[in-house]
């Protein structure tokens, strides 16, 4: 009889393949069978790009190089753009056989696969990109009709929604309605991409090792588990790994967003977001409002002229009223006592409850007294529900208890919500109150788990349990997209680290070290100079006996700017999207990393294929 763990190997390659095949579950570790055939012909381009630079070897000898964009917002989403377009202009792009990304990279990498084939012509294409997003932004009414494409086309709506429409449209300046799957056959001749995330649950299970999910065209799964589902089919229903619920894949938006949401976590993205949604609540109702009038204008009816025109002048004055600081009630009760539109009272009295909900919450996150606007919610409710008995939470807020007050204010919202939506289940009260309730329990990136119900032994039973997983931008956990590079299966010799985090620029490979050091993962020592840690030169090597070599690029460094802080200040991660200069200037620095470094790149890529060579 053959060797028992040799066969168990042979039949799960078989069934992996299979499974590949009907578009199901994959739990193994090897490549996806179209990356292998994606590596091959790859691995041909970078050989004939590596006789152009004057490096020669055999087909063999060609290294597996990995290209990372660690997080940083649009810093990030630009710096990454500035890189590639040195790498192309040095002759080094086509050496890349992997470009994986973390958060904003991400955002860069998006942009440029919409393109196909886009490192042949990175030229233009980046010219397109810089005015789109130096440009104007998404209209509101396009935004709104995204959000409520996402609320009611799928079982899992999520924080991370809210954020694609209305974060990641503000910097990307679009709405990218694309398949990551649909792009497969359009980049034969550029590096493979790899978006990263984390699972939120697993991040959070400490015996556990393998938050890191990976996402490419091709599949989407656990980086280090071994356990991946065909991307077009990612959040889609599975039982025992069966499809059971078919959903839509996700566009390439809430791709971005799924990525780039790294300040889903803290006191701070909190109020940052309750305020967005406040903003968002408050445009959204004057919307409706101009709606309704908008059906009066179109009313044949000529007994209506007066009506309407009462109403309108009655609008006006409102508007004036309030950017004179005063109270425009009178008006208002003049305008709905015109139109007799007892909905829309009720309406009224929903956006105000949802407003105060919003205050409320600001009001404990801020550590303030939010009494007044309970009672404020608690009359408004009393008079929808015609007086009628109500179950209110009736603990009291203890604010010198942060924590106690957290969770008060999570079950007050939580109870809220129920009450609103037995008035208010239509569009847009239904979507406002699912985004209160999602924000209270901090919902972000919910998906059907694909492994819901299986029976292996090499999954861990956390992710074979749950009905549903939620995943969040890599940052979180680590800023570099490092463990997507280093699965055993893609053989990397090289890696080089483009760093565009805020604060510390080696954060991201020293822990990339610690956390391979703990798992046994190969990966080079790193050693920084004190000195540098406050002054980061521009490129740094860190090499290991057995592991791939690393290199490691800090954006902002003594070399390419005069001042760093100057640079960091200027270029933050949550701020309004920079301006076309803006976008140019960190074009220029990031560049610098890669053209007054062109020859210590060459340098190693030669060392990489003497390394392999001697293999």
């Amino acid at each position: 009889m053959g060797n028992p763990s040799i066969l168990q190997d042979y039949t799960r390659t078989m069934s992996a393949s299979k499974l590949q095949e009907s578009g199901e579950v994959r739990i193994a570790h090897t490549l996806h069978t179209k990356e292998d055939e994606f590596v091959f012909e790859r691995r041909k381009t970078v050989f004939q790009s590596l006789q152009e630079l004057k490096i020669y070897c055999s087909e063999d000898a060609v290294p597996n190089i990995a290209l990372l964009g660690s997080g940083g917002g649009q810093r990030a989403m630009v710096g990454l753009l500035g890189s590639l377009v040195q790498l192309d202009k040095a002759g080094l792009l086509d050496c890349i056989l992997y470009l994986s990304g973390v958060s904003g990279s991400t955002w860069c990498m998006a942009s440029l696969y919409q393109e196909p084939d886009w490192s042949t012509k990175l030229e233009t294409v980046k010219n397109k990109i810089i005015r789109r997003i130096s440009g104007p932004g998404v209209r509101w009414g396009n935004a709104l009709a995204k959000l409520k494409k996402y609320y009611y086309g799928k079982d899992h709506f999520s924080l991370t929604d809210v954020w694609a429409v209305m974060i990641v449209t503000e910097y990307v300046k679009e709405i990218d309605e694309c398949k990551l799957s649909d792009q497969w056959d359009q980049h034969n001749k550029d590096p493979f991409p790899i978006y990263t995330v984390i699972d939120k649950q697993y991040k959070q299970c400490k015996d556990e090792k393998d938050p890191w999910f990976e996402i490419s065209p091709l599949e989407a799964g656990y980086s280090l588990t071994g356990a991946f589902v065909e991307t077009s089919s990612f959040g889609s229903q599975f039982d025992n790994g069966s499809k059971k619920k078919l959903q839509d894949e996700m566009d390439m938006l809430y791709l971005q967003a799924l990525c780039g949401s790294v300040l889903a976590d803290g006191d701070e993205i909190r109020k940052f977001l309750w305020q967005k949604i406040k903003d968002f609540f408050e445009h959204l109702f004057h919307i409706m409002q101009l709606e309704m009038f908008d059906e009066i204008r179109k009313d044949p009816n000529a007994s209506h002229a007066e009506n309407s025109y009462q109403v309108l002048m009655d609008l006006v004055n409102m508007n004036l009223t309030v950017l004179n600081g005063k109270d425009p009630s009178a008006l208002d009760q003049s305008i709905r006592k015109t139109l007799n539109d007892p909905n829309a009272s009720h309406a009224e009295k929903c956006y105000q409850v949802l407003m105060d909900l919003v205050d409320m919450n600001l009001a404990v996150l801020n550590g303030k007294d939010p009494s007044a606007l309970d009672q404020s919610i608690r009359k408004t409710l009393n008079e929808l529900s015609g007086g009628k008995h109500m179950d209110f939470p009736t603990e009291k807020l203890n604010l010198t208890d942060k924590q106690a007050a957290k969770l008060c204010i999570k079950q007050y919202t939580k109870d809220m919500c129920h009450n609103l939506r037995s008035w208010f289940s239509f569009w847009p009260f239904d979507v406002w109150i699912s985004i209160c309730r999602c924000m209270v329990q901090w919902i972000w990136g919910r998906k059907y788990d694909f492994l819901q119900n299986m029976n292996d032994e090499s999954i861990p039973s956390t992710l074979l349990k749950s009905e549903t997983r939620d995943y969040e931008d890599t940052g979180l956990f680590m800023n570099s997209p490092y463990f997507s590079v280093l699965r055993k299966e893609r053989n990397i010799d090289l890696i080089i680290s483009l760093d565009f985090s805020d604060g510390d620029p080696f954060m991201t490979v020293r822990e990339a070290a610690e956390m391979c050091k703990k798992r046994k993962i190969p990966f080079p020592e790193v050693n920084i100079p004190s000195e540098d840690v406050k002054k980061p030169k521009d490129f740094y090597v860190f090499k290991g006996t057995n592991t791939p070599t690393v290199i490691h690029i800090p954006l902002f460094n003594v070399v390419n700017c005069g001042d760093i802080e100057t640079l960091r200040n200027k270029y933050r991660t949550l701020q309004v999207p920079y301006s076309a200069e803006m976008i140019t200037d960190l074009m220029e620095v990031a560049g610098k990393n890669i053209s007054n470094n062109r020859e210590k790149l060459l340098e190693q890529i030669g060392a990489a294929v003497r390394q392999k060579g001697h293999n």
